[in-house]
This record gives structure tokens, C-alpha cells and sequence, in this order.
């Protein structure tokens, strides 16, 4: 069971949700991805032994109308502000996605705060044919400009994704708290300006390279094995080139790795 709340940060509140009494055993904390929010977490977190940790990020979810500055480093720091405001001294940080560039620059930035580090399909430097927001995020970042016209509209939307083929009821909580507004004109909690900002930032940014660069070569990416899409290809092609210690997780694509069953097992495993 989740809760939420409201933690003060630069500019307002940051909503932070979390399963698990602190305390319980060794605190984690879960950073989502460009477009997404803690729900994101949802399958993982009730598999971990102990608390789950996971802020809306700035521009995201109930976070979505924290002002910037955004980037991979305003959102360590406020992640920082989390642990602060919760008295978690060190945590175990896991970031998915542009999560990744984000736990990657926290654990950089504040290294006494951090337990352990696990990267899940993100934190390393993409492929150059990754650099265009609308060919490298299709639907997540079309859909911030678009009205729906009731919830079952919009998880139409993302049943179309062919990410999304297997549906459960965690995929179907992370969609309906990404909506708001009212009917008919219901849209995506998603700040586009924020997302704008943070997808150049993790390709071009120079905290997120000088990160990426300081981690130790033993560090734990777990790698979806199929892409964004759901495309053969993996969002990073070739193991190889991560330079970190890479398990691919058959089977899962970029989304499937926290939301689908053998992602969600094998992330929590390498919390646990």
C-alpha cells in the first residue's frame, strides 16, 4: 500500500510516495523516468524487504507544478531534500531512465548518501539516434499536448502502446494518476517544459557525463532487453559499450522492466 506526501523543496512541495514504514530495513529510493511518475514503482516496491522511497519528480505527476530550474542535477538535489526531510541518512538508489542520469548525478554529488547505486535502463550515455525527443519518446511526449475525454480514453491511449501489449493493474494506476483536469478536457500531469529541458540535458548535459564517468566500473545497469517500442533492439543496443556491470533482463522492454512481472522480479532482486 502507497502513501503520499508533500516535502518541501525549492520553489514549493514535492509529492513523494512510499511503501513500507522507514525503519523496516534499508531504505530505497526510486526515481522514474522523463514521463513518468512514482507509480512507476508500484510492481517493484511490495518485492523490496524494506521501505520504497519515490519522489513525483519536478514537472511530474503531483510534482507537476514545481517552477524550474530542472535537469538531472536540480533533481538530485531535491532528491537529497527528500532524504533529508524524511531523516534517511543513506539509502539504496535506483533510477530508471533519465531516473538513471538522476541517481547517477545524486550519487556523484552526495556519495556519503548513497548505499548502493542500481541503474535500470538509463544512467549511460545514449546512442546518437537517440537524441530527437519525438523519435526517442513517440507517444510519451506526444500525449502532453493532447486533451482526453474521459480516463477510459486515455488508457486506450496507452494500450495502443506496443509496450503496453500485457496490461495489469499496476500499469493501469501509473496511467490514471498521470491524468487530471476534468472531462472532457483531461490531460497529462507532465510539465512538457520540463521534459524538454531534462532530455537535453541527459544527452549533452556535463554533470550527467562527468556521473557517468566517476562510476565505478562494478556499478549493477540492468538492461531491458528490447527497446522503448518494444522494438527488438535494445534502447542501448550493446551491452559493451555501458561499461558497467550489465545483466540484461530477457524478455523486457523499456517500460516491461518495472512494469511487467519478470522486470519487475529482477529489479527487485537486485535491491533486495
Amino acid at each position: 500500500m502507497t502513501t503520499t506526501s508533500r516535502i518541501p523543496v525549492r520553489g514549493g512541495e514535492l509529492t513523494v510516495g512510499q511503501w513500507g514504514a522507514l525503519g523496516a530495513g534499508p531504505p530505497v529510493l526510486a526515481i522514474h523516468g522523463i514521463t513518468a511518475n512514482h507509480l512507476a514503482w508500484g510492481m517493484i516496491a511490495p518485492l523490496v524487504p524494506g521501505p520504497v522511497v519515490a519522489p513525483d519528480l519536478r514537472g511530474r505527476g503531483g510534482s507537476g507544478s514545481l517552477p524550474g530550474p530542472y535537469g538531472m542535477t536540480a533533481h538530485a538535489d531535491d532528491c537529497v531534500a527528500v532524504l533529508d526531510e524524511l531523516g534517511v541518512d543513506r539509502a539504496v538508489v535506483v533510477g530508471h531512465s533519465m531516473g538513471g542520469f538522476v541517481a547517477s548525478v545524486l550519487a556523484h554529488r552526495h556519495p556519503d548518501r548513497v548505499a548502493r547505486l542500481v541503474l535500470v535502463d538509463g544512467g549511460a550515455p545514449l546512442p546518437p539516434t537517440k537524441t530527437d525527443i519525438e523519435t526517442a519518446l513517440g507517444p510519451a511526449v506526444a500525449r502532453l499536448s493532447m486533451r482526453f475525454a474521459s480516463h477510459d480514453e486515455y488508457r486506450d491511449f496507452w494500450r495502443q502502446h506496443p509496450s503496453f501489449a500485457t496490461w495489469n493493474p499496476f500499469i493501469e494506476s501509473y496511467v490514471d494518476y498521470d491524468l487530471t483536469g476534468s472531462a472532457p478536457s483531461l490531460h497529462s500531469r507532465v510539465n512538457g517544459d520540463a521534459v524538454r529541458t531534462d532530455f537535453i540535458d541527459l544527452h549533452t548535459g556535463a554533470d550527467p557525463r562527468a556521473a557517468y564517468e566517476a562510476l565505478p566500473p562494478g556499478t549493477v545497469f540492468l538492461r531491458a532487453e528490447r527497446g522503448m517500442f518494444n522494438e527488438a533492439t535494445g534502447l542501448y543496443p550493446d551491452p559493451d559499450a555501458i561499461g558497467l556491470k550489465v545483466t540484461t533482463v530477457p524478455g523486457t522492454n523499456h517500460y516491461t522492466i518495472l512494469l511487467g512481472e519478470d522486470g519487475a522480479r529482477a529489479v527487485a532482486a537486485a535491491l533486495s
